[in-house]
């Protein structure tokens, strides 16, 4: 049920401040900081050492069963988002996490020893740029002008370029807000911008509490990709190498599970971040529920070089670079190409 329309926006920050620490793999740039979690008994003296996001793999893989028979142990550590999720694993103190498909981009432009070796594909309809119900905005090239809240350096960053060039228009043609989501929804809900480039699950969230409607989505101008991405020196160890393809392979298993179950998913998913069931079931349908695991091959290669050229000629990296340096193909294996078309829910479903 929406809330009612005098409700002020700190009634909905708690669920979305909680969620800062629950985008699971399609975590942006949210902030910084991450902390140590739990751990994960297995069997075996070797410990996988996994960054995670509240919310995200280990709940993934805990609800699908898939840390009941582990040959190894891990030890989670939780993180806010990607970026410094991925400063860890530069830094040797995190194998192996999940991220979207702009943190690498960031990182590698700084030259962090990072490698992206697994990569799932998710329908892009929950990467949207939202406006009020009562906005007489109806298409993208009406925001000439216009203010628009989003967290810099995000997958919604690279969306709204796209999404704006498509239109005819650039960066300079808005007046861009960065802002972190809780803030950005405060700004929203309070009528301080006139639109708010997002992810799921907040644009479920919004969509069912903020008196949102959809502008337009990612749908066919990204590349809806998400990556695994591990560090240099886990896979020149051959033991902890084996435990990394078979921790993606539990991933795996564990994403095919979501798709038959989501009502399942939803409910722990719902129960680990806060979110309404409602709200964690729509953004499931909607975008997180539908990725399929593929290959790290030439497609998604290429479709990364774009967002790095894109970053780079808007001077928000640093440099310039070729994204495959940064990608080991060995557990590509007999996986689809990054091309596969994602999973969609039919009704009734």
């Amino acid at each position: 049920m929406r809330p009612p329309r005098h409700i002020t926006p700190a009634a909905l920050l708690l669920p979305f401040a909680l969620l800062l620490a629950g985008c699971g793999g399609s975590s942006r740039a949210e902030g910084a900081g991450g902390g140590t979690g739990s751990g994960t008994d297995g069997k075996g003296s070797l410990t996988l050492n996994v960054g995670d996001q509240k919310g995200g793999s280990e709940a993934l893989l805990r609800a699908a069963g898939e840390l009941d028979d582990l040959p190894y142990k891990i030890k989670w550590s939780t993180f806010t988002s990607g970026p410094p999720l991925l400063e860890a694993v530069n830094a040797g103190a995190v194998d192996i996490g999940a991220v979207g498909n702009t943190p690498p981009v960031f990182a590698a432009a700084a030259k962090s020893k990072i490698k992206v070796i697994a990569g799932a594909h998710s329908r892009s309809d929950g990467e949207a740029i939202l406006v009020k119900k009562g906005s007489p905005l109806k298409n993208p090239a009406q925001l000439k002008g216009k203010s628009i809240a989003v967290a810099q350096g995000s997958s919604a960053n690279y969306q709204l370029v796209a999404s704006l060039k498509k239109a005819g228009l650039s960066p300079k043609d808005v007046t861009l807000n960065y802002l972190q989501p809780a803030d950005a929804l405060a700004a929203f809900t309070r009528g301080k911008v006139d639109a708010w480039a997002v992810w799921d699950p907040y644009t479920s969230q919004a969509l069912d509490q903020a008196d949102a409607r959809v502008l337009t989505t990612g749908q066919g101008l990204v590349n809806g990709l998400s990556f695994q991405v591990a560090a240099p020196a886990a896979l020149d160890d051959k033991k902890k190498a084996a435990a990394l393809k078979d921790y993606t392979t539990r991933l795996r298993r564990a994403q095919n599970w979501v798709f038959k179950h989501p009502g399942v998913w939803a409910k722990a998913w719902a129960e680990e971040t806060g979110l309404p069931q409602k709200v964690a079931l729509d953004a499931v349908k909607r975008t997180r529920g539908t990725a399929v695991t593929v290959a790290v091959d030439k497609r998604a290669v290429a479709s990364e070089q774009q967002i790095v050229d894109t970053f780079a000629k808007l001077k928000l990296i640093p440099r310039t670079f070729d994204f495959g340096e940064f990608v080991d193909p060995r557990f590509n294996g007999d996986l689809p190409p990054s091309g596969t078309a994602p999973r969609t829910y039919g009704k009734g479903r």
